[in-house]
């Protein structure tokens, strides 16, 4: 299947912003940028780097820059889906019913071609698994579920960090163990907490 049938498939798949989807595609397409699929998304990329992308949720759209926080943003438009946590990717949500600002949505655009090519770039920092902290509700999860331990040993460091910082968290005792109770199958599955997220 190529790229664009890809990305048809995917406008098919979240029927209930179709002629949103496609409006958007076609400001891409004016763009330099190249269409691909990540994590299950469309996303628009330049000389092998991903500059923006789209994604469709039940009540709203995003319109992901992946280098936003170089963005103008003299419209206010963008936001920092983690706040403290994302340096870089920045978000423009639309919610349904509302006019698309095609010709605004394009100068964001454009803005973020031409960063991309003076190469202004915060680059993800990598986990050390030193730096992991596994909390004691996991460890002892640990023990109880065979499987678990060696599922979340194979995981990259990124993504047990992300487990361990769900659980320990939480505030509440009951809080962590409703957590863990969630991510023990996705652990043994070998997902990501996020990875559901990323592919909406």
């Amino acid at each position: 299947m190529s790229v664009n049938d890809k990305v048809s498939a995917y406008v098919d798949k979240h029927a209930h912003w179709r002629e949103e989807l496609q409006a958007l595609r076609a400001l891409f397409h004016d763009s330099e940028l190249e269409e691909d699929i990540k994590w299950g998304a469309p996303a628009y990329m330049l000389n092998g780097k991903i500059v923006a992308g789209l994604g469709a949720f039940k009540n709203h759209l995003g319109i992901w820059f992946h280098q936003g926080v170089f963005l103008k943003d003299v419209q206010h438009k963008l936001l920092n889906a983690q706040e403290g946590k994302t340096k870089a990717l920045r978000q423009w949500r639309i919610e349904k019913g509302v006019t698309l600002e095609k010709e605004l949505i394009a100068q964001y655009i454009q803005e973020a071609v031409e960063n991309s090519l003076a190469g202004k770039e915060i680059k993800p920092q990598r986990t050390n698994i030193k730096d992991i902290t596994i909390p004691p509700e996991l460890e002892a999860a640990f023990k109880e579920h065979s499987a678990l331990k060696p599922a979340f040993d194979v995981l990259s460091p990124g993504k047990k960090k992300e487990y361990a910082s769900f659980i320990s968290e939480a505030k509440r005792e009951a809080t962590k163990i409703s957590r863990l109770n969630k991510i023990i199958p996705m652990i043994i599955a070998g997902q990501g907490l996020h990875d559901t997220y990323k592919n909406c």
